[in-house]
């Protein structure tokens, strides 16, 4: 099959309208048929991120699209990437290394240079692949965002590339999202504007078939596909949690939702495990008793510190501590367990130094360095040696004594920390559960001794497969729109 568009976007009416997922299911399908073909996000702000191939960092929901594609992910596949620090500033990340923490104003400004960096990186996969299927950033409706946009209709004028827009009818009001979207558009952007996509449809479609008559000859533009809700799906979040299922398990694992947490993916295997009962506790709700609390990663550890204080966290780490519980620090949660934290350059805000929970006998600085790097090795805890593999995404370094008694072994270096009682470990690698022997041999320390494994690999590649099955007639119909006369 030859797939005719050389660049293809895809626009949402709304944040978490489906963009992500659509273009994964895109990928998986023009991979089945033979053509090369490769995901792009020219912007992306998101707290979860993926470290590439080539040593870089980009947004987890690029990475999800390059294994729907077939591919290691790459730096180019999302050459700007924002992490949020605060309400008003970023960590601004280009071609995959950190360029600069800027407020929204600065950056603003400094879209120009980005923009360059963007349409190099897409020319760059135009002459490596047949088909680029990009992943447009919120609402090209944002008009407040429109000088100098390079997420959206920017982007897609500047290559001169055709848009598809989806909208999830699942939230509600559909019809009026997407007329209302087209209503803020340009003369031009209106015109690349080749057809519709309506989302997480359930019911009888039938009763939609009025809608979407009404809704072509409103905007004389067709419906390309109206693609179904389906259930129990397993793919990497581009960044808000996803809601958890209700208590399955008996064993409870609880995690503070921490204002700027950071990578929370790391979690999806324990929300996918039939014994464990996964638990996000957000600000201002009590923190029930727990099997295993876990301190995630962050992108502000001392502004997280600050809220874990506020919300009565030391205390109730203190007294699961007493009862015999078991807790895990995941990158900054890592850092929170030490004596302080000092940031002296102000990397991640104000510059200064944090008393932390002094759980574990180090303490943290950060640096301007940001490592970045896949790794693998096995669990020092575990009389088995089991395997685990992942990634370290973080800036700063601890040093200490508890460092002595790593909890990992990374190519026979040391990694991560345990404390003297074996009730606390840390470590700075992402991905810690996504190894059926390492989630396994954690789990076991924490007390959970279950029979039952969870193949995140599997799970993700079956969750494609479905996405990619559904979209089968949006590939049809975006075929047979280029040959119609």
């Amino acid at each position: 099959m030859s797939f005719p568009y050389s660049t293809l976007m895809v626009q949402g009416t709304t944040s978490d309208a489906g963009k992500s997922t659509v273009v994964a299911a895109l990928c998986r399908l023009l991979k089945r048929q033979g053509v090369r073909v490769v995901p792009f996000k020219p912007q992306n702000m998101a707290l979860n991120s993926a470290v590439t191939a080539d040593g870089g960092e980009i947004g987890r929901a690029q990475a999800l699209q390059a294994i729907a594609a077939g591919l290691e992910p790459h730096t180019d596949m999302n050459p700007v990437l924002l992490k949020p620090s605060s309400d008003i500033g970023a960590q601004v990340v280009i071609h995959g290394k950190v360029r600069a923490e800027m407020n929204a104003r600065d950056y603003h400004q400094y879209k120009t240079v980005a923009m360059q960096a963007v349409l190099e990186s897409h020319d760059r996969l135009l002459t490596q692949y047949d088909s680029v299927i990009v992943e447009g950033a919120g609402s090209p409706a944002e008009i407040n965002l429109r000088d100098r946009d390079i997420a959206n209709m920017g982007f897609a004028e500047k290559v001169d590339c055709p848009v598809v827009l989806v909208a999830d009818i699942d939230r509600g009001g559909v019809f009026a999202h997407i007329v209302g979207t087209l209503s803020c558009l340009s003369e031009s952007e209106r015109a690349r504007t080749i057809g519709f996509v309506i989302n997480r449809f359930r019911g009888d479609i039938k009763l939609l078939e009025p809608g979407l008559e009404w809704l072509e000859q409103q905007t004389g533009k067709p419906v390309l596909a109206v693609l179904p809700y389906l259930h129990g799906l397993f793919l990497d979040a581009e960044d808000a949690v996803q809601p958890v299922q209700a208590s399955k398990g008996a064993f409870r694992v609880v995690v503070p939702s921490l204002p700027r947490m950071s990578n929370h993916t790391d979690f999806d295997a324990l929300r996918a495990h039939p014994d464990v009962d996964l638990h996000f506790v957000r600000q201002g709700e009590p923190i029930p008793k727990a099997d295993l609390i876990i301190l995630p990663g962050s992108k502000n550890t001392r502004g997280d510190l600050e809220w874990l204080r506020a919300q009565g966290w030391p205390k109730e780490i203190a007294r699961h501590l007493r009862y015999g519980g078991k807790v895990i620090g995941v990158c900054g949660g890592f850092q929170m367990l030490g004596h302080s934290v000092t940031d002296p350059l102000g990397i991640e805000g104000k510059a200064g130094e944090s008393d932390a929970l002094g759980l574990l006998d180090m303490v943290t600085e950060m640096t301007a360095d940001k490592r970045l790097e896949q790794v693998r090795g096995t669990c020092a805890f575990d009389a088995a040696g089991a395997t685990v593999a992942g990634y370290e995404i973080h800036m700063g370094a601890s040093t200490g004594g508890a460092l002595a008694s790593p909890a990992f072994l990374i190519d026979g270096r040391p990694e991560g920390a345990r404390s003297a009682d074996d009730q606390i470990l840390g470590t700075y690698l992402h991905g810690l559960f996504d190894t059926p022997e390492a989630s396994g041999a954690l789990l076991r320390w924490a007390g959970l001794h279950s029979d039952h494994t969870v193949d995140t690999s599997a799970l993700r590649e079956a969750s494609l497969d479905r996405i990619a099955d559904a979209a089968r007639p949006l590939l049809d119909a975006l075929v047979a729109l280029k040959k119609a006369p």
